[in-house]
């Protein structure tokens, strides 16, 4: 086991849930029935950034452009369409960590693109020595919460590609799990801190929760909350579009509260590990952070609350999410910044604490958080671009410009599949100094077409940049 006398480097813990809503926090006073205690402890024991960004409003693209700190725009990933891992030739923080002498280990959700099994998505082929996953791109991003054998593989039949019913991977081994992946993933990352390994640890904890299908919960769950069992899809009694559209908002009953009961989940075992952190005498060691893919689904009864919009949408719900980073010595305790951050920043924020240079020729498109984790005040980002070809978003401080195509296909079957509207066309909102941070229940476009034209210039240049990357990237692929 790694050892807390061992202070050359810290030890880092990245977690990262998923669809969990912005207002989705207690300490955030939005919703008394929310209850995240040890969510709310890392909140006070570190710092809360309420500007940070993922750089897409689904989960894909957002964790390709998360675990190598490069946009994913440059390699042509956008959307479900086209999003992919990063190739080759661009490296992904656990491969730099690893290089850089740390052990490195994987526990949860893989959702990158395709994802074949053996391609480089797997953890094996992009960093980490130890791994234990689901590859959700082969049932619609979706992890079974319960059923991971082959026995329920078969039993489910037609459905379980649809459930994410199959078999979980360790390295590159199948293997059989029948007990709830978010216990799970965490008690196999604390075997990993255990392990007799004297090198500075990466553990990466990547919930499914609290994407859905929510009411997925062992049956004391259930018993504990009153809350009824629903079945899950049957490719035999039912046509599967109709069955998934009373599994989401507003036709779910109790669907909220199946919601939150992941949600208390994920909370009590990411307390678990950081009591195990504690015990093990490493806590005063190690970097946590906690952050999400995307903005909470309002279908999946996520609530955004004070922002608007919700996954899929390029609205603030979408992709603003909770970011708590926890720094020993570095964050101050219960401090909250303002300045706009992004999933990006994450690679070069702790390849910096881990002592690690950017290689040479390195593309890199975060900024270190340390002097903002040091000083809540300090700026980060002037400019943050969010692009899926059929909607884009420019944001600085001052400003949010928002397009989104209104002849899309995409944008009409999200409306009519997720019952979530993106909105259309061009909309130019202010920011605010209450914590939503941009009022995008007005548009002010008419009234400033000259920031209109600034930010969709820069927009532009954003996308001549990244798409000319895109080219060369694929020119140079074998």
């Amino acid at each position: 086991m790694a050892t807390s006398s061992d202070a050359r480097r810290p030890h880092i813990v990245l977690i990262v849930s998923d669809d969990h809503g912005f207002g989705d926090l207690g300490f955030r006073g939005i919703d008394p029935e929310v209850s995240t205690p040890h969510l709310d402890a890392l909140a006070a024991e570190g710092r809360v950034f309420d500007n940070a960004y993922v750089t897409a409003p689904i989960c894909s693209p957002s964790r390709a452009g998360l675990i190598t700190g490069v946009h994913q725009a440059r390699w042509g990933a956008h959307w479900f369409t086209d999003s992919a891992m990063a190739p080759e030739q661009i490296s992904t923080l656990p491969e730099r960590l690893l290089e850089g002498g740390y052990r490195t280990g994987c526990f949860g959700k893989i959702h990158y693109g395709a994802d074949e099994p053996g391609s480089r998505s797997c953890p094996p082929r992009h960093g980490f020595e130890t791994s234990f996953y689901g590859l959700a791109a082969q049932s619609m991003g979706r992890l079974h919460y319960l059923h991971h054998s082959r026995a329920h593989e078969q039993a489910y039949g037609e459905a379980a590609a649809r459930h994410g019913v199959s078999p979980m991977w360790e390295g590159e081994e199948r293997v059989d799990c029948e007990r709830h992946l978010t216990e799970e993933f965490v008690e196999r990352a604390i075997d990993f801190v255990d392990a007799p390994d004297e090198r500075p640890f990466f553990a990466m904890v990547a919930f499914n929760a609290v994407h859905n299908f929510a009411w997925q919960l062992p049956q004391h769950e259930l018993d504990a909350r009153g809350l009824p069992q629903h079945p899950d899809f049957d490719a035999e009694t039912s046509e599967y579009l109709d069955w998934y559209d009373g599994a989401v908002e507003p036709n779910l009953d109790n669907g909220r509260q199946y919601y939150l009961a992941q949600l208390e989940i994920m909370d009590r075992e990411i307390g678990r590990l950081r009591a195990h952190l504690e015990t093990a005498g490493l806590a005063e060691n190690t970097i946590v952070i906690y952050m999400t893919d995307n903005g909470g689904s309002r279908c999946n009864y996520g609530r955004n609350t004070p922002l608007e919009g919700s996954k899929y949408t390029l609205f603030e719900g979408g992709v603003r999410t909770p970011m708590l980073i926890s720094w020993p010595g570095v964050t101050e305790p219960g401090s909250v910044s303002r300045a706009l951050v992004s999933s990006l920043d994450l690679t070069p924020t702790l390849l910096a604490a881990a002592g690690l240079e950017p290689r040479e020729g390195d593309v890199g498109d975060g900024i270190d958080l340390r002097e903002s984790c040091e000083d809540p005040t300090a700026p980060v980002h002037e400019v943050l671009h969010t692009d899926c070809t059929f909607q884009w978003s420019v944001r600085t401080p001052q400003w949010k410009l928002r397009y989104v195509d209104p002849d899309s296909a995409v944008r009409r079957s999200i409306l009519q599949v997720e019952h979530t509207d993106i909105g259309q066309g061009l909309q130019l909102s202010p920011a605010t100094a209450t914590l939503a941070g941009i009022d995008e229940t007005v548009d002010l476009a008419a009234q400033h077409p000259e920031v209109v034209r600034e930010l969709t210039a820069l927009h532009e240049a954003w996308r001549a940049e990244v798409d000319e990357s895109a080219r060369q990237l694929a020119s140079a692929r074998p």
